[in-house]
C-alpha cells in the first residue's frame, strides 16, 4: 500500500467538499457512548522513510515458511507452486481483483472460472461445480443449508473428526434457522461407524464427513456412505483436501451427494493464514439450490463458443427469501491461481505431489515414533500427508524447542480444545529427506524422556 500523508489542510479540504463544518459534525449521527472518549495512545508522526524503516523493522521479525523448515498444515499447506503460476495470473488480461462483482463485463473471465468449474468437477466425480465459496468452511456451512432447501429435513450430523474451524463457521451460519446440529463421535480418529449408525434417522437431512479428517486420517467412505443413504432424503456431504483426491479415490465415485472443500493447496501461499478459496460441487440435479456464481457455456449469434453466468439465485438478482445465498461472488484471483495451477501440474504433476507427500510423511512418523517419549496418536489408522504425535511433554513446550532449531515442528491440537500433548504435523512433497532427518535430529536432542 503506497504512503498517503493526511494534513491538516488536506482533512479541511475535504470537510469543506463534503460540505460539514468540522469532524464532530461528520459523525454526530454515532452516539457518543460509542466514540472513543479519550485521543489514542499513538506515536509521533512518521515520514514515508521513517514508517517504511519502522515497518520492515516488524516485518523482519517474522520468521516465514521461506526460512525455517515448517511442517505447518490443520488446514493450510505448502505445496509446490510453479514459478509460471504467478507470472500467468499477473498478466494484465488476467489479473483482477480478489473478485469481480460483475463477472459478466469480460469473457476472458467467465472463460477461466469456467474452466475451473470442469476441473473442480473431473477432481471430485461430480457433475457440477460452482464458481467457488470464501473458503473451505464458509463452503461446508453452505452444503448444509443447500441440503435443508433440497430436502427439508433441518437435522444435520456432523463428524468429530472435521476441523474444529469449520464446525464453528457451521454453527454461525446455521444459528437462528432452526438447523439441529448432532456430532458424531469417533474411534481410532476416524468417523465412529456404530455411532454414526445410532444417529441416522429418518429425520437427518445431510452428513458432513470430512476425509482426510482434521487429523489428515483416510476415512471409510464406503462404509460410511451406506449408512447415510440408508435413508433415502439424508444429503451425503464430503470435505476433501484436494490434491489427496489424486491419488484417493474420487467422492462421486462412492455417490456422495455434495463435496467441498478448502482450495487453497491448489497453487495458492499459505500467506499469513489467507486469502483462501472454498470449492463447492455436487451431483447435477442439485443445480437449482446450489449457492454462488455458475458459469455456462454457450453459442452467441454468430455460433461462436460464448460464456455466461446462469442459475443466478443470488441476492443480487431475484427475491431474498429466495436466493440459495447471500454470497454474491466468488475468490476469483485464487481461483484463477488453482486453474492455472491444475493445468500446469497435469494428473500425472497433481498425482505425484500426493505421492511423494503421502511417502515422505510417512517417513517421517515412522522415525517420529521410533523416537523416546513419542508414539503416533493412531498407529493404526491410515493417513494422507498430516497425522497427529503424542508428545512425552506438552506440545507447545515442543514447537517452542524446536523454533530455536529454525523449525515449524507443527500445530498445537491444544488451541483447538484437544490434548495438550498432541502436536499435528503436516509433510507435503516441498520437503526433502534431509529436511525430514533434521527434524527427527532436533526432537532427539531434546532428551524429553
Amino acid at each position: 500500500m503506497p504512503y498517503i500523508s493526511n494534513t491538516d489542510a488536506e482533512r479541511r479540504q475535504m470537510l469543506d467538499r463534503i460540505g460539514v463544518g468540522s469532524f464532530e459534525e461528520l459523525i454526530a449521527a454515532i452516539p457518543k457512548k460509542l466514540r472513543l472518549q479519550e485521543p489514542l495512545n499513538l506515536d509521533a508522526p512518521l515520514s514515508e522513510l521513517e514508517l517504511a524503516r519502522r515497518i520492515q523493522e516488524r516485518t523482519c521479525g517474522n520468521v516465514c515458511t521461506q526460512k525455517a523448515n515448517s511442517f505447518l498444515g490443520a488446514g493450510v499447506y505448502d505445496h509446490f507452486i510453479p514459478a509460471a503460476v504467478d507470472t500467468i495470473v499477473s498478466r494484465p488480461e488476467f489479473f483482477t481483483a480478489y473478485t469481480p462483482y460483475q463477472a459478466e463485463v469480460s469473457q476472458g473471465t467467465l472463460q477461466f472460472i469456467y474452466e475451473y468449474q470442469t476441473m473442480i468437477c473431473e477432481l471430485t466425480g461430480m457433475s457440477i461445480a460452482n464458481a467457488s465459496m470464501y473458503d473451505g468452511a464458509s463452503a461446508a456451512a453452505e452444503a448444509i443449508l443447500m441440503a435443508v432447501r433440497r430436502n427439508g429435513l433441518k437435522k444435520a450430523v456432523l463428524s468429530a473428526s472435521l476441523h474444529p474451524e469449520y464446525l464453528k463457521v457451521i454453527k454461525a451460519y446455521t444459528e437462528g434457522i432452526g438447523v439441529e446440529l448432532v456430532l458424531c463421535e469417533t474411534a481410532a480418529g476416524l468417523t465412529s461407524a456404530e455411532d454414526l449408525s445410532a444417529k441416522m434417522d429418518d429425520s437427518v437431512g445431510s452428513v458432513l464427513i470430512q476425509t482426510p479428517n482434521f487429523w489428515g486420517n483416510i476415512e471409510p467412505m464406503r462404509e460410511l456412505e451406506e449408512l447415510v443413504h440408508k435413508y433415502p432424503k439424508a444429503l451425503l456431504i464430503v470435505a476433501v483436501d484436494p490434491i489427496s483426491l489424486a491419488i484417493l479415490k474420487a467422492p462421486g465415485s462412492y455417490n456422495a451427494d455434495i463435496v467441498v472443500g478448502e482450495g487453497q493447496a491448489l497453487g495458492n501461499s499459505m500467506y499469513m493464514g489467507g486469502p483462501l478459496f472454498g470449492f463447492f460441487a455436487s451431483k447435477l440435479d442439485m443445480a437449482r439450490a446450489m449457492p454462488g456464481r455458475i458459469v455456462g457455456g454457450t453459442l452467441d449469434k454468430e455460433g461462436k463458443r460464448a460464456y455466461a453466468l446462469t442459475l443466478q439465485a443470488r441476492e443480487q438478482h431475484i427475491r431474498r427469501a429466495k436466493a440459495t445465498s447471500n454470497i454474491c461472488s466468488n475468490q476469483s484471483l485464487c481461483t484463477l491461481a488453482a486453474t492455472v495451477y491444475l493445468s500446469l501440474m497435469g494428473r500425472e504433476g497433481l498425482a505425484e505431489a500426493a505421492t511423494q507427500s503421502t511417502q515422505l510423511a510417512h517417513n517421517l512418523a515412522g522415525k517420529i515414533a521410533a523416537l523416546p517419549g513419542f508414539s503416533l496418536a493412531w498407529p493404526d489408522t491410515p493417513f494422507f500427508k498430516e497425522f497427529a504425535v503424542i508428545c512425552p511433554v506438552p506440545a507447545q513446550q515442543v514447537i517452542a524447542d524446536m523454533l530455536d532449531h529454525g523449525i515449524y515442528a507443527g500445530v498445537n491440537l491444544a488451541s483447538f480444545g484437544q490434548n495438550e500433548k498432541r502436536l499435528l504435523i503436516a509433510v507435503t512433497e516441498k520437503k526433502t529427506v534431509a529436511q525430514i532427518d533434521e527434524y527427527v535430529e532436533a526432537l532427539r536432542e531434546m532428551h524429553y524422556e
